[in-house]
Order: C-alpha cells, then sequence, then structure tokens
C-alpha cells in the first residue's frame, strides 16, 4: 500500500477528497518530522506554497504536525517548488516541504518533500513515510513541552531567491534590450519571475500574475503556452517564457510565436555547454518521452544521451550517478546541477537567455537543432490501473502499431503517476499514421480499462 501512497511528484489529489485532506497533511507532518528529526536540536523545515486556495489549510495542517514532532517551522508563502530547494539548502534546514500540485486545476493539490541536501527524496524514504501515515494506531514518538516547535516567517525568501538565481547568470552579461513575455500561470512564480528578468535589464511583459486563488494554469502557462506565444507576436518580443503553476518546468516561445518544448531546449543547451566545455562526460540525461531525434543530435555532436523512466527526480537520481550536468524532460522541466538540485524553470530561462545574449542571434535560429519526428501523445481516463501485459487485447493493438512502422517509429504506454491517466504515446516518419495509430491504441485502452 505503501508504494501506491506517493505518486512521481509526491503525493497529489483533489482537495478535501482522500488522500488529500488536512489529516493526512497532519499525519505526513509528524512522519516527516520523526524521519528526519536527526542529531541535536535545532531541527528546522523550510515550508513553501503554492497560490491554491486549498494551500492555506494544507500549510497549517503540516505546520502543526512538524511542529509537534519538534521541528521548527519556517514558512516562505508562495514561492516556486526550486526556491524551496534552494532555502532548504541555504538555510541548513533538515527538511524541505513543497504544498503544490504543479500543473494541475486549482481543485487538486499536493505534498511533496526535499532533504537537506535540497533533493527529491527517494521511493524508500518516501515509503518509511507512508508507513507511518497509514499506520491508524501509530505511536508518535512526541518531544516533551520544552521540545515543541514554533513556526515562523522568512518575509525575504523571494528575495534570497531571485539573488541566487541571478548570480547563476554570467556577470558580464545583461538582458538589456531584449522584450521578454513571461506567463507565470497565476502561479507561485507570479512576483519572482518577472522581477528577477527586470533587474537584469530586460523589457517584461507579464500574464499570469493576478492569482486569487483558483485561476492557477487556468488557460495560461506552459499547458497553454499559445497564449505566449500569440502576445509575443502581439508585442513583437524576443522571447516568450510560460512556467506551470509551481514554476519547476519551462515552455519557450521564439520571437516567430514558434512553440518549443524541452526536447528542443535541451539539445540547444547541450550544444552551447559542449562548446564551453560544461557537458560533463557529453551526456545529456532525458526520459523516455524524448523525440528520438534528441539521441541522434547528441550522437551526430559527439555527445550521447541517457533515458531514464518518466519523472524529473528520476533524471536527477541518473544525473547524479553519472556525473552529469545537464538533463530533462520534453515537458520542460530542465536540470542544470551545477546550480540546482531540481527543476527550476526561472533558472533555465535565465540559462537559454544567456546563449540568446552570447551568440547575439535571435532564437529561432539558435533552437532550430532538431527536427523531431512527429509524435502524438493521447491521454487516456481510466479507472483501473493494472499491468499492460495482462490485458491481452492492449498487446495485439501495440504489436500491430509497432510492425507497421517498421523500426522507424515506437509506441509507448504509461500510467500518470499523479492523475488517473494512460499516457498513450506513438512516434514515426509519418504524422497523420502516428495520429492515427494512437488513436487506435487510446480507443482499446480506454474500453480495456474503464
Amino acid at each position: 500500500m505503501a508504494d501506491r501512497f506517493f505518486g512521481t511528484d509526491g503525493l497529489r489529489g483533489t482537495a478535501n477528497v482522500a488522500p488529500m485532506t488536512v489529516d493526512t497533511a497532519l499525519r505526513l507532518g509528524l512522519a516527516a518530522g520523526v524521519r528526519f528529526r536527526r542529531g541535536t536540536p535545532p531541527h528546522k523545515v523550510v515550508v513553501g506554497k503554492d497560490t491554491r486556495l486549498s494551500g492555506y489549510m494544507f500549510e497549517s495542517a503540516l505546520t502543526a504536525g512538524l511542529c509537534a514532532s519538534g521541528m521548527h517551522v519556517i514558512m516562505t508563502g508562495p514561492l516556486p517548488t526550486p526556491a524551496i530547494s534552494f532555502l532548504t539548502r541555504s538555510m541548513r534546514a533538515d527538511l524541505g516541504v513543497v504544498i503544490s500540485a504543479s500543473h494541475n486545476p486549482f481543485s487538486d493539490n499536493g505534498i511533496k518533500f526535499f532533504d537537506a541536501d535540497g533533493y527529491k527524496l527517494p521511493d524508500q524514504i518516501e515509503n518509511e513515510i507512508a508507513e507511518m501515515v497509514l499506520t491508524p494506531d501509530m505511536k508518535w514518538p512526541y518531544p516533551d513541552s520544552r521540545g515543541v516547535g514554533r513556526a515562523t516567517k522568512i518575509p525575504d525568501a523571494g528575495g534570497r531567491y531571485i539573488v541566487y538565481t541571478k548570480s547563476c547568470f554570467p556577470s558580464h552579461l545583461t538582458l538589456a534590450g531584449l522584450r521578454i513575455v513571461v506567463d507565470c500561470a497565476n502561479g507561485a512564480s507570479y512576483k519572482v519571475a518577472p522581477l528577477a528578468l527586470e533587474e537584469l535589464g530586460a523589457e517584461v511583459f507579464r500574464i499570469g500574475t493576478d492569482p486569487n486563488g483558483t485561476n492557477i494554469n487556468d488557460h495560461c502557462g506552459s499547458l497553454c503556452p499559445e497564449v505566449v506565444a500569440a502576445k509575443v507576436r502581439e508585442v513583437r518580443a524576443d522571447v516568450g517564457l510560460a512556467l506551470d503553476g509551481d514554476a519547476d518546468r519551462l515552455i519557450v516561445v521564439d520571437e516567430r510565436g514558434r512553440i518549443l518544448d524541452g526536447d528542443q531546449l535541451m539539445a540547444m543547451c547541450a550544444q552551447a555547454m559542449m562548446a564551453r566545455g560544461e557537458l560533463e562526460g557529453g551526456l545529456l540525461v532525458s526520459t523516455v518521452m524524448s523525440n528520438m531525434a534528441l539521441g541522434i543530435f547528441m550522437e551526430e555532436h559527439g555527445g550521447r544521451l541517457l533515458q531514464v523512466q518518466v519523472g524529473d527526480r528520476y533524471v536527477v537520481e541518473a544525473m547524479r550517478r553519472e556525473s552529469a550536468t545537464l538533463g530533462g524532460e520534453q515537458s520542460g522541466h530542465l536540470i542544470f546541477h551545477r546550480y540546482s538540485t531540481t527543476g527550476d524553470g526561472l533558472l533555465a530561462a535565465l540559462q537559454i537567455l544567456r546563449i540568446v545574449q552570447e551568440k547575439e542571434r535571435p532564437l529561432s535560429e539558435l533552437a532550430g537543432l532538431l527536427t523531431p519526428f512527429p509524435q502524438h501523445l493521447v491521454n487516456v481516463r481510466v479507472e483501473r490501473r493494472v499491468p499492460f501485459e495482462e490485458c491481452p487485447a492492449i498487446g495485439e493493438v501495440v504489436a500491430r502499431v509497432e510492425a507497421a512502422l517498421g523500426g522507424r517509429g515506437r509506441v509507448l504506454l504509461r500510467y500518470s503517476g499523479t492523475e488517473s491517466l494512460c499516457r498513450v504515446m506513438v512516434e514515426g516518419e509519418d504524422e497523420a499514421k502516428v495520429r492515427e495509430y494512437a488513436a487506435q491504441i487510446a480507443e482499446v485502452v480506454g474500453r480495456q480499462l474503464r
């Protein structure tokens, strides 16, 4: 049961519906406090959130549990997920906690953890926490009255994060002369992202910077990059940046209004880093969702691509194991390990803007490195999650499609780690056929997993 409690990015679900209830949050605070209360006091934990209405109740419940376990809680208010990772390291905290459901609608929320080094927790530790949460008669080792933690707010948390991200941008460069559209998805970056860009000299056009608790990711942000694309064309901007609700992922738009995904951005950054001698071992780490063209690109440029299962924390785990300096996902998580321990949309944007300024060329020229194979993704709502090999009908339709692709394409099926979805991805040379094959497989999956 414990291994099903957390998904690929912490616990996530509809607010006030099990398991995303304040009771669960309270127990998570207790369990995480017990697990990470090590050594001598004071024990510190940094707690941040995005702009969802339900963030208030989960913040209160988590804080109560953490304080009851003996942890001193430092609350940041709305800040990007990577900011909490940074502050956990910077403040020498034992633990970091983020209350967010990332790109999900406002009705959802989630809870995820960072260790003292700013890395997301591995499955083993998450399972230990889950076991405590799911044990009804758990005997919590409460400290005595003098050992109870206290909660405080850190008013300058956003400023600290801005200073840090700017320090990752070369001091001899500025963004002066650039017109940049930034869409913060009415989420966690609504203050810090525009300010950081403006402080570096850019002329910034803001979208999605008026959160009201219920409009996070609502027809804005990285899930709707066409909004940024339209604004880029309207104001004749040089670059468009679209962040998601917790600002750990980034989609970029060039000056022509063309949307660039994570694969195209990784190719551009990998090439620049290889030229600067900063791509350790010539290695780029991505997931199995990356386009086949990315692997071909890396081989042609003397590098190599390592693919892992979907989830930015699995990318980071592989990067640590292989000493890689660049990794990411097609969906827009980009990890520059020299600067950060997790995906960071604002930091990634600054690394891309660095290339634009150094090369003094428009983004459309710099990012046109890949000729992607046509790829189509269909999300199928499912009621059951069973191994695909236990569904003969699914296996048969996949085999037929793979045979038709003839080795010049692929099929990938996987369950979402955060939603009740099966993701059907087909890649090949003929876009019309790719869409047709994806629809065929999705129809069978939907019928079999009701």
